[in-house]
This record gives C-alpha cells, structure tokens and sequence, in this order.
C-alpha cells in the first residue's frame, strides 16, 4: 500500500501541518513510498526474527523531510506547521535559538517513526517520545495516525497503564484539581479561550487523566501538564470523532524503538524523560539481545543512535553503507 496523507484543500503547510495518515499492509513491488508492516499494528517480539528473515514487513512509517527557515518563523511554527512537537525539533538542535532560527538554514524534521513494539490497544501513546499512534481498520487496510502530545512534568508525571475511553465531552468544563485551585481562584472553569482543555476532552477510565486540546499551542511537545495528555487543536478534533466509547489507549514507556524497513533495521532513541529506567545502556542493549537482533545489528552505529538520544531513526544494521553503495 502507498503512503497516505490526509489531503487538504488548503495549501501545503496545512496539508503537513495535519495528522500522518499511514498505510500499512503487506510489502508491495511499488517504489520506495510503500508502507508495510505486520498483520496488525503491532508484531509479536517472538516473531521478530521470522519477520526479519521475510523481509515482508515494515515497522517504520514516514520519511524525514526537509524545510528551509523563512523570515519570521519559530521552531515552534515549524513544528506545528509539520505536525510535530517543540521537543521533536529541540532535541535535533539544541544549538538553534527557538525564537530566531537563521533564516535560509536547511532543517532536517523529523517526520519518520519507528512503531512501538508493546502497544496493546487502538491508542498507543509513547511518553518518552511524547507522541500518540492510533491504529485502525478502513477497506481491509491496516492504518496508523501519529500526533505529537504534551505530558506531564517531571514532578507531575503521566502514568503507563491500559485505560479504557470513558467520557468524550465537546466545550468541556474544566473541573480544577484541589492543588491549582488557589492558583486559578476557582473549582470549575467554564469552556472558554482560558480553559486549558480547549475544545475537545476525552476521558480515560476512572482517573482523573485524560486527552484533550489546549488553549496553549506552544505546550505540545513538552512535559507541561499536571499529568494529562495534550494535543494541537487541529488534532484532537478529528480523533475525538473517530474514538469511541470504551476503546483502549495504553501509556508505554518505550525510550529506544527498534523496526524494520526494507531488510534493514533501525533504532530510534529517546531520552528517559521520567528517570525511570535504572540503566538506559543497559536495557537497550538487553532489547537487542531479547529481540535476537545482536548479529545483526553494527554495535558502533547503535551506541551512537543511543548517545544522541534525538528521536530520529536510524539504520543500525551490519554492512549498511555497503548496501547504500552497492544501490547507488
């Protein structure tokens, strides 16, 4: 299947600023476009050397793209404008100034992703990488939308687990925690350009979490809520209408990614942004070892993907820039 994108009538930068719309299904003989992966969102990690040796899956969807910086724009626009988070640039130049990044440099924007390979539920949301995948069905085809999110902060982290959806409420009235409500002078804000659900709540289980929109665009991508999920809103309203009530959504804590595309592997790192894993190195080399991928991956070029911690996939496998030569 070929990769999609949902299409817009307005022009290109709205088009990229939309959600991903991906394809998956099984390898076709198409150009390099094609988008497959396995049966369903997510592979079996005891079949991962089958699927390796069939070469008939693909777990990394989307490509890097690149963009030229115009006078007057922010990483923050540029983020947006692709549908990315502020985090998702940050972590790829820490060097560049946000607010002034020079004008006719080239960026690099990370618009490829390794799949999670512990998803469980329709609604996967990676916190390390500060992005949620939602997987579904249309025609037969397996398909995965990607939208970048705004966690909690570190001293008020969003927990892992499996919720189901249990409320969706358009305008929403914001019912503010016992701890912000001297901040905010009240208990409950009416909807409004101040409340910072915005438009669109969605609940998750009994807890007090949930997804929602912001009246603060620039928040997505960064760990700047008490806990709950927070996406554009030029997002959260195309997937409040297709969530429905009772649906899964699984919170994974999955900083190091490993996927297939084309025969090759790569590795995807991010940082451990809630200091949950006692030893980074150690666990992800552990996962190489666990998936059976150890002889197949260049040690060298995965203890960099690891150092770098960028969010962008790389390929990892032994002999790669032979290969690369060999097809030029």
């Amino acid at each position: 299947m070929t990769l999609q994108f949902s299409l817009s009538p307005h022009h290109k930068r709205f088009v990229l600023s939309s959600f991903i719309f991906l394809a998956l299904g099984l390898l076709s003989p198409e150009p390099a476009l094609s988008v497959a992966a396995a049966h369903s969102y997510s592979f079996p990690e005891t079949s991962w050397e089958q699927e390796r040796q069939s070469m008939k899956t693909r777990t990394v969807v989307g490509v890097p793209e690149k963009h030229t910086v115009e006078d007057g724009e922010t990483l923050l626009d540029i983020a947006r404008d692709y549908g990315l988070g502020y985090l998702d640039l940050e972590r790829l130049y820490p060097d560049l100034d946000p607010w002034l990044p020079p004008v006719g440099q080239e960026l690099i924007l990370p618009r490829q992703w390794v799949l999670p390979t512990t998803a469980r539920a329709d609604v996967i949301i990676n916190l390390p990488e500060l992005r949620l995948y939602y997987f579904s069905k249309q025609n037969e085809a397996s398909l995965v939308q990607t939208f970048p999110v705004g966690l909690g902060s570190t001293e008020k982290p969003t927990p892992v687990g499996i919720f189901p959806i249990s409320e969706k409420r358009k305008t929403p009235y914001w019912y503010i925690p016992k701890s912000l409500q001297d901040k905010y002078k009240q208990k409950v804000m009416a909807p409004g350009p101040k409340n910072p659900l915005g438009d669109y709540w969605i609940g998750l289980g009994h807890s007090s979490y949930g997804l929602h929109g912001t009246n603060n665009p620039w928040s997505v991508g960064r760990l700047a809520t008490n806990g709950c999920i927070r996406l554009y809103p030029e997002h959260i309203r195309p997937l409040f209408d297709q969530l429905e009530m009772g649906q899964k959504v699984q919170l994974v804590y999955e900083p190091v990614k490993l996927g297939l595309v084309g025969g090759k592997i790569f590795a995807e790192a991010h940082p451990d942004i809630y200091n949950m894993i006692d030893d980074y190195l150690y666990s992800a080399y552990q996962k190489l070892t666990a998936l059976g991928l150890s002889q197949h991956v260049d040690l060298h070029k995965y203890g960099h993907v690891l150092k770098q911690r960028n969010g962008m996939p790389v390929d990892v496998s032994k002999n790669s820039q032979e290969d690369h030569k060999s097809n030029d």
